[in-house]
């Protein structure tokens, strides 16, 4: 996987907003990581995707008054699914579907509010929590990115690498709480991924039912 969370960073408030339950079918956009792959997404009732030896994230930025949400739920599939990984390696972390949220100081949020790509990278105030189906942890363990500096961005392993479908339900609150310290601030972003590049395999995987409270 390459450097996702300034991918992550580089979304700008000026397009489309979303609200709670999110809808896929509009505002979101690929945010392609390799000049030679990407992923493959289809957008409509739910997100899926199709990944072959490829990496690349879906985002879109959340409205004003979603910035303050502190819950989320969502349904999930896998079709077929990487090896199992070890989500703390860089270069070796392939999962086959995460969902990320983004926060920042809402002081900061406003500032930002229409600012583009070049002002949001390297922001060292944004915090990134990714919820990873994939990897072989324990449901709930806390792993630090490999691709951002300490205390910037973390992995919340809910699901080992392998097929089926689930729902989930997460306290984001209580996550950042135990991820980074304190409370978070505004919930600014939202991004899908599927990482497929490392392990050279496939993936065929779709979210869905995304709310936020």
């Amino acid at each position: 996987m390459r450097k996702l969370l300034p991918a992550v960073l580089a979304l700008s408030f000026a397009l489309p907003a979303t609200a709670g339950p999110i809808s896929f079918a509009s505002g979101w956009q690929e945010q392609r990581l390799s000049l030679f792959s990407s992923n493959d997404y289809t957008f409509g009732e739910s997100l899926s995707l199709t990944s072959k030896g490829a990496v690349s994230i879906a985002w879109t930025p959340v409205m004003r008054e979603n910035w303050n949400k502190r819950g989320a739920s969502w349904s999930w599939t896998v079709a077929e699914s990487v090896p199992a990984t070890n989500l703390s390696q860089k270069g070796g972390d392939d999962r086959n579907i995460s969902l990320y949220f983004v926060f920042v100081p809402e002081d900061v949020a406003l500032r930002l509010e229409g600012a583009g790509i070049r002002r949001l990278m390297g922001n060292d105030q944004v915090r990134v929590m990714q919820y990873a189906w994939g990897g072989n942890h324990a449901r709930g363990q806390v792993i630090q990115s490999p691709y951002a500096p300490p205390g910037q961005g973390v992995t919340i392993a809910l699901r080992p690498a392998g097929t089926g479908s689930h729902s989930e339900n997460v306290d984001l609150a209580a996550d950042y709480a135990r991820a980074f310290g304190g409370q978070p601030g505004a919930l600014v972003g939202l991004a899908v991924s599927g990482d497929s590049d490392d392990t050279d395999s496939m993936i065929r995987a779709a979210i869905g039912n995304l709310a936020l409270r």
